[in-house]
């Protein structure tokens, strides 16, 4: 593509860089809006500078994109609400065997729930999890939120679902998802263990802590118990309501410990406060109906003063109201008592026939996508099939959606759509094509190399969006399986290369900003130390991974 006029070219770079400060520093301090509205600002831009029209803005936003993500949302948040991630924590600390033990099953676990249920959505469920754990064991939490988010980058590239660019690799390819994890599961299994094998390496003295693994295996049961149950995941605002605080929770938890016989107590209490709720509104509702017995047993009273045969009758009538009611009373306590087991094991196997249902769909979801269906509408037949199985109000699920990240990528599809208008893109491939020749290692090497740089410079989605037709053009010079080769080779480098830096991907802010935020406990996961095991571990996963990525 030829250049744009020089003002054009001017007036494209300034959107594109307003929207890249924003989406890369979204607090900065002269225009603190945030990346969604920074988003906006920069496609806005793009349409008031004319360097793209409103109708071409409207055509660059990617409608089987948007539905892809969507549904693996809705689906994010029926799995959610079924306890998957609830036994994803009971399995990190079952039987655990110390900081080395754990470490190793946080990164297989936090890899394989990031290639089904998108990083973004493991790092935000399990942060403050992984920090509870470590500090019940007395381990520092530094090694375990970098083997969360590291570990969640590497396997969120096995699939399609498993993070936004590999979303927009497979629709702009048209790859299907059984090609798509084929050609790069080897890839992510081996970069895995290696990423695994780094943090061992790194953390092996820090993690040399003589501890007692029943103690150990006990405190991580009854922490996975506790704090999971109370765990509640809403990607829209990546907040975490739990039913009290947890400085209240942890000291009575910390109470109970200490004096068994405050349990007792406690719930001695909460059954009167119960029970005298329940008083109080029988008392509310019954007020009127005693005020009439009330006045209707004064004027028998009253009548009856003169005549000792009509307040006989009176007294016997009052006698066997009063009875009557005592035996109706305990009729209803007797039934209400004979119902609530009924009930409650009524309400059980509904619980369990729902979670069944979300599994089931999930498995069917998956299953249809290897099959080669419609990536965006299988997602979205799934995530309805949820919201009708449910038989409830689909409003509070569909509200725990991140409607913030879809009109996110609405703005940066034309943002990035606006900037290749510009012919910059075009003008600097142009100048690295011949050097980066797919089928030569060297050209591979350049290749990844920019992708690595750029990915951490724009962002993975944008790097995605500007460089994956100009990729694959060139590789389909070539032949058609070094054309998908390529489109792999991008998926691979641009998820790996979040790695590298703390502002490489979404999934290690979420990790710092979750750290920070928990109570008691808080941890500030630092740039540099970030970037002391980043680097490393980024250059050589990426390297191991490019030997093993193939086309089939």
């Amino acid at each position: 593509m030829a250049m744009a006029a020089p003002v054009k070219v001017v007036l494209g770079c300034i959107a594109f860089g307003v929207f890249w400060v924003l989406a890369v520093f979204p607090a900065v301090p002269f225009l603190p809006v945030g990346r969604t509205a920074g988003s906006l600002l920069g496609a806005m831009l793009m349409v008031i500078f004319r360097v793209i029209s409103p109708d071409d803005a409207y055509d660059a936003i990617d409608l089987p994109i948007l539905g892809l993500l969507f549904g693996t949302m809705v689906v994010s948040v029926f799995l959610e609400k079924a306890d998957m991630f609830k036994y994803l924590g009971k399995l990190l600390s079952w039987k655990s065997r110390g900081g080395k033990d754990l470490l190793f099953r946080i990164c297989i676990v936090s890899a394989i729930s990031s290639a089904l249920f998108t990083n973004d959505t493991c790092c935000v469920v399990l942060t403050e999890f992984i920090l509870k754990l470590a500090r019940q064991n007395n381990l520092p939490p530094q090694p375990f939120l970098l083997a969360l988010a590291s570990s969640s980058n590497i396997g969120s590239a096995a699939t399609p679902i498993g993070n936004p660019q590999n979303l927009v690799i497979a629709v702009q390819s048209g790859i299907s998802f059984g090609k798509f994890l084929a050609g790069l599961f080897p890839a992510v299994l081996v970069g895995g263990l290696v990423n695994a094998a780094i943090l061992l390496c790194y953390f092996w003295k820090l993690l040399s802590v003589d501890k007692d693994e029943e103690v150990a295996s006990t405190v991580g049961e009854v922490v996975a118990e506790v704090d999971m149950t109370l765990h509640r995941f809403s990607p829209a605002t990546m907040s975490h309501l739990t039913s009290m605080n947890s400085q209240e929770f942890a000291s009575a938890m910390d109470s109970f410990a200490r004096s068994p016989s405050l349990c007792g107590e406690f719930g001695h209490t909460c059954s009167l406060r119960c029970r005298t709720n329940s008083v109080d509104i029988d008392a509310q509702n019954a007020s009127g109906i005693e005020s009439m017995r009330a006045s209707n047993a004064s004027r028998e009273v009253a009548e009856g003063a003169g005549n000792p045969q009509r307040e006989e009758g009176a007294s016997w009538r009052r006698v066997s109201r009063s009875f009557g009611s005592q035996r109706c009373g305990s009729r209803g306590e007797a039934s209400l008592q004979a119902s609530e087991p009924r009930e409650s094991s009524m309400e059980r196997w509904k619980g369990r026939i729902r979670k069944t249902c979300v599994y089931l769909v999930t498995i069917g979801m998956l299953i249809s996508l290897l099959m080669g269906l419609n990536m965006s509408w299988t997602a979205i037949t799934a995530a309805l099939a949820l919201v009708v199985l449910d038989f409830k109000d689909a409003c509070p699920c569909l509200e725990k959606v991140s409607y913030s990240l879809l009109i996110f990528f609405c703005g940066m599809f034309i943002t990035v759509d606006g900037f290749n208008k510009t012919g910059i893109p075009s003008a600097l491939w142009d100048f690295l094509e011949p050097y980066s020749r797919i089928d030569r290692a060297s050209g591979v090497a350049l290749l990844s190399l920019v992708i690595l740089l750029l990915s951490n410079v724009a962002s993975n989605v944008p790097t995605v969006l500007l460089l994956g037709a100009r990729i694959a053009a060139s590789a389909a010079l070539v032949s058609p399986a070094e054309e998908m080769r390529a489109w792999l080779i991008l998926a691979w480098v641009s998820t790996v290369a979040g790695n590298l830096s703390l502002l490489g991907s979404a999934a290690n802010l979420i990790v710092c900003e979750q750290a920070r935020r928990v109570e008691d406990f808080a941890y500030n996961l630092s740039f540099l130390g970030h970037l002391r095991f980043g680097v490393p571990s980024t250059l050589v996963v990426t390297g191991i991974g490019l030997l093993l990525v193939r086309s089939y």
